[in-house]
């Protein structure tokens, strides 16, 4: 018989993303994860915690730091949540995971790594030395920023979801054996999406062992991050 998981011990996961132009496969993801069997916290669904006491923001950062399992979409919409001259909600949110040590699976839009892959190929490094070239091309003040991101049919509105994928895939850590947790899986639709989501997660009794036999221990993980921002 199929074991149920009462709600006190599912395992829950966070589905961080930004919701524009990727509903129908937000509540796709929401439905599978639910159905194999763990609690999702999802705001599109209004299922994240909220303190009325707390920022919208601090809200979602809990959540990241309370949720057993982490799993980001990173699409060419950075999303709505940014604070002025700050980071995207979503973006802070993978920043904490990563910096918790949290177990984390990412998945990125291919219009993402595309479009990094050309800045590449233009010397374009880091954020910084894009921020240079798009000066050089009357692009860098707020309002032309602005105007780009609302160009009809814009590929990416905000080049920082290519600062998420450079983050998502450790690319801060200069010794490969440390980029632990640095999977990013592209997808083209939500079908790929999907079948990566069932792929990790379908298996909840394997996820399960999973938990307990490599983050149980609290103190261990943050011993071990520690050590590698150390280096």
């Amino acid at each position: 018989m199929k074991k149920v998981h009462t709600s006190h011990s599912r395992l829950s996961i966070m589905v961080s993303s930004t919701v524009y132009g990727v509903e129908d496969l937000l509540e796709q993801i929401y439905a599978m994860l639910s159905g194999f069997g763990y609690e999702v916290w999802c705001s599109h669904k209004g299922t994240v915690t909220v303190y009325p006491h707390r920022t919208a923001l601090d809200s979602c950062l809990d959540a990241v730091r309370d949720c057993n399992l982490f799993l980001c979409i990173i699409t060419p919409q950075y999303g709505s949540g940014v604070l002025p001259e700050g980071l995207g909600f979503t973006h802070q949110e993978l920043l904490k995971a990563i910096e918790l040590g949290k177990p984390r699976w990412i998945l990125a839009h291919y219009h993402v790594p595309f479009a990094r892959s050309l800045f590449m190929k233009l010397g374009c490094k880091n954020a910084g030395e894009r921020e240079a070239m798009l000066a050089k091309l009357g692009l860098d003040t707020k309002e032309e920023k602005k105007k780009l991101r609302q160009r009809e049919q814009a590929i990416i509105d905000d080049f920082r979801v290519i600062d998420m994928y450079d983050a998502a895939i450790r690319r801060d850590l200069k010794t490969y054996q440390d980029r632990t947790g640095n999977w990013v899986q592209k997808f083209s639709s939500n079908e790929d999406a999907k079948l990566f989501a069932t792929a990790q997660f379908g298996r909840y009794g394997d996820v399960e062992n999973f938990i307990r036999n490599h983050f149980s221990n609290a103190d261990a993980i943050r011993r071990e991050v520690e050590r590698r921002d150390s280096k």
